[in-house]
């Protein structure tokens, strides 16, 4: 064939081929499938995500909506930090042989004070339980932290800031998905009237979700899942 054809079959095929806009694109795969287990790691907020209306059962029920039938291996326990989530991590998550893991650590590790975990032992904790999650074939996402008594511009809020920078640092090295949770719910909270009552809008107490900053967290983690959701 030689160049003057082939140039015209070329140009037959860009003007008969339409156009290919956003919308025509494929959607976003969702990357859990029926018949994967996710385990919640975490601390009191996590445990408390596993109750009916929590943001780990959201999750489970979002899934679902989509025809993916997923199972919950619940790990959160009150007051735990990094430290603790590391010590126990084989028995109360590796060996339950998840296929995913979604990591919400931090809040206490800060609010704790004098005796929560300073950042450079934090990094060294949640860096150990990224890399022996992913060594068992665990894929992980990560959760950066809710925020603390709902101003940013708090003392605690503002120490929780580095915390929550060094993971989406991991979250790029090591290859996770990262629910940006601390964003979304800042975000949220400028959507609330200004004579609104401050400090229980996404929370019961500050810390603690209520109705909403459970939806709130489901909704993050299901968009980093892959499921499109309003």
């Amino acid at each position: 064939m030689n160049s003057s054809i082939l140039k015209a079959l070329l140009l037959a095929a860009l003007v008969v081929s339409p156009p290919l806009h956003a919308e025509d694109a494929p959607a976003k795969a969702i990357l859990v499938k029926s018949g994967q287990k996710i385990a919640f790691l975490g601390d009191s907020i996590t445990a408390a995500g596993a109750r009916k209306g929590g943001y780990c059962q959201l999750v489970l029920e979002g899934l679902k909506k989509e025809g993916i039938e997923g199972t919950g291996v619940f790990a959160g326990i009150s007051g735990h930090k990094s430290n603790q989530m590391l010590a126990r991590l084989e028995k109360d998550v590796l060996s339950k042989k998840p296929n995913w893991m979604t990591l919400s650590c931090g809040v206490n590790d800060v609010w704790h004070g004098k005796r929560g975990v300073s950042l450079e032992d934090y990094k060294k904790n949640i860096t150990a339980i990224v890399d022996q999650a992913q060594a068992a074939g665990i894929k992980v996402m990560l959760l950066t932290s809710t925020m603390i008594k709902e101003n940013q511009e708090g003392d605690l809020n503002q120490k929780l800031a580095p915390y929550n920078a060094f993971l989406r640092e991991l979250a790029k090295e090591k290859d996770c998905l990262l629910a940006d949770l601390n964003a979304d719910m800042q975000a949220a909270l400028k959507t609330f009237p200004k004579d609104a009552p401050k400090g229980k809008q996404l929370t019961s107490d500050g810390v603690h979700m209520n109705a909403l900053g459970n939806k709130m967290m489901a909704k993050g983690i299901l968009k980093s899942f892959g499921v499109a959701v309003k």
